[in-house]
């Protein structure tokens, strides 16, 4: 007879999974140990192995929670409306995003490599995902680049680059706001440094 999952198992799964990001965060993936995590959580090894089969298995869920909730956010300023508009939505969503997830952010931009090959390519499509967004944002705003693939490239990830990055600097108590920050980051993408 199969076993019955426990009625909170989902929670339970769920906070070996926050734990896991702060570890794996902290100490990078190949750093940590299930012993690790095990004490982080005070439970069992056998306990984690219950609900993830292998080590591996928790860094997908770190990355892939996260990735799907920067997919969605991409989603959700995909509708009507001026393009300039939407990308200063779509840059103030993800430094929300980003400010609560500072341990997410790291690990989706530094562990890729630690994954297996099948579920690295699932993160790294889920991830293409997002930047097709502000390509196609990129396009509305400057119709020209649409001919230009190669060049509309580094365009996005510079765009990418001054917001993903905030995990390591930014304070959230600080004197600028997180909305400011990402208004700062639009406004450079868009028309150089502010006079």
């Amino acid at each position: 007879m199969a076993r019955t999952q426990a009625a909170d198992y989902d929670l339970r799964r769920e906070a070996i999974t926050d734990a896991a990001a702060d570890l794996f965060a902290r100490k990078g993936f190949l750093g940590a140990s299930v012993a690790d995590l095990s004490a982080a959580c005070n439970i069992s090894k056998s306990l984690i192995y219950h609900y993830y089969p292998a080590k591996e298995d928790i860094l997908f869920a770190v990355m892939w929670g996260h990735v799907s909730q920067l997919v969605e956010l991409g989603k959700s300023v995909e509708v009507s409306g001026p393009a300039e508009a939407r990308l200063r939505l779509f840059a103030r969503r993800l430094m929300e995003t980003y400010n609560g997830a500072q341990a997410r952010q790291k690990i989706l931009l530094n562990e890729l490599d630690n994954l297996p090959a099948e579920k690295r390519a699932l993160v790294v499509a889920a991830q293409r995902q997002v930047l097709a967004v502000v390509d196609a944002l990129l396009v509305e705003l400057r119709p020209a680049l649409k001919r230009q693939p190669k060049r509309r490239r580094p365009i996005v990830m510079m765009f990418f680059g001054m917001l993903n990055w905030t995990h390591i600097w930014f304070d959230p108590a600080g004197a600028v706001p997180a909305s400011q920050v990402a208004d700062l980051a639009t406004d450079m993408f868009l028309g150089g440094l502010p006079r």
